[in-house]
């Protein structure tokens, strides 16, 4: 197959490309490059481009018959999107109906969309399945909300095809050491822990013991990078083949959850190896921070036949450190 990813040269979207053309699919990337880094594109073609971009987008669909396209270019900062949601609504909403239309135009009708936890907002019960109703807290979750409700309307009128996947905590790094987590600045629990064990950072805080939890920290489902992009992969192939029809979406997730503290715990008995020491800090609970959020993939595995292959704690962190440890030595 032919496909475009968007936003490929991000943590997920260069995990994808690799993926894809690991399975001997041909790729083409697009990214502006705002988020993401030219050096994570190691597979396939890079057109460095923004959504905005009608003009180049009606080009790039002239030049290539693309199967199916991923897209993953969103601003996905939820504190920002509070602050700036022109930004949120302009990129993650208008952009993708630039790229939606310009495929609607071209005849390609399968699409893969990264869509987020974030539209479920404050959970009513856990593990959260498809059918839990979805309210959005931010400006992310409502972006997303957004593109998940328009890709219904374009099933029906323009037969455009599409798989939103719903994950909640993507993490980990490329088992063979390619590719990692690298952002700036960097929001996601198990790099900052990790980042605090190398010495990048100071230390790890804690924002609250007393949750209704075993330990009193927060619980979340951790995803390993590899499971998620082998879901990407799977939804894919279950459009092409032409076994999903319409409008689709999944959540996905491991199903169990890991607290802050179960987290901290793993993650100082790997670098403890390396003879690393971990400094945690304790904060004030977080405005908006639930005490959990484990998602229910049982639809996933279902009807993808999705399995994930990297489900304990532990193998997440020691890609996640492996990559950590490479990253730190190129900065030094």
């Amino acid at each position: 197959m032919n496909i475009l990813v968007v936003g490929g040269a991000g943590y997920i979207g260069s995990h994808m490309v690799k993926m894809l053309a690991k399975a001997g699919h041909d790729v083409v990337v697009l990214d502006n490059l705002s988020t993401g880094f030219r050096s994570a594109v190691k597979y396939g073609e890079l057109v460095v481009g923004d959504l905005a971009d009608i003009h180049l987008l009606e080009g790039l669909f002239a030049k290539h018959s693309f199967d199916g396209v991923m897209h993953f270019a969103a601003n996905s900062l939820v504190g920002e999107s509070v602050d700036y949601p022109s930004k949120y609504y302009r990129n993650n909403v208008s952009n993708t109906l630039n790229l939606l239309d310009v495929m609607v135009r071209h005849d390609v009708r399968h699409f893969i969309f990264s869509s987020t936890a974030a539209t479920f907002g404050e959970p009513d019960y856990t593990p959260i399945d498809e059918a839990h109703p979805q309210r959005p807290i931010n400006p992310y979750g409502a972006s997303k909300l957004m593109v998940e409700r328009i890709l219904k309307d374009y099933a029906t009128a323009y037969g455009l095809n599409s798989v939103c996947l719903r994950y909640f905590n993507a993490c980990g790094a490329d088992p063979e050491g390619d590719l990692g987590e690298n952002h700036d600045p960097e929001t996601h629990l198990i790099p900052l822990i990790l980042q605090a064990a190398s010495g990048r950072r100071e230390a790890i805080t804690v924002f609250g013991r007393d949750y209704a939890t075993a330990d009193g920290s927060c619980v979340r489902d951790y995803i390993h990078i590899q499971d998620l992009c082998s879901a990407h992969l799977l939804a894919l192939e279950h459009l092409i083949t032409g076994a999903g029809q319409g409008a689709l979406a999944f959540n996905l997730g491991n199903g169990a959850g890991y607290s802050v503290q179960q987290v901290i715990e793993v993650v100082k008995r790997v670098v403890a190896e390396d003879g690393c020491e971990l400094v945690v800090k304790e904060g004030e609970r977080r405005a908006g921070d639930p005490a959990i959020l484990v998602a229910d993939a049982t639809q996933a595995r279902a009807v993808l036949g999705w399995q994930p292959f990297y489900d304990d704690l532990e193998t997440i962190i020691r890609h996640a450190w492996a990559w950590e440890l490479r990253d730190k030595a190129l900065l030094s």
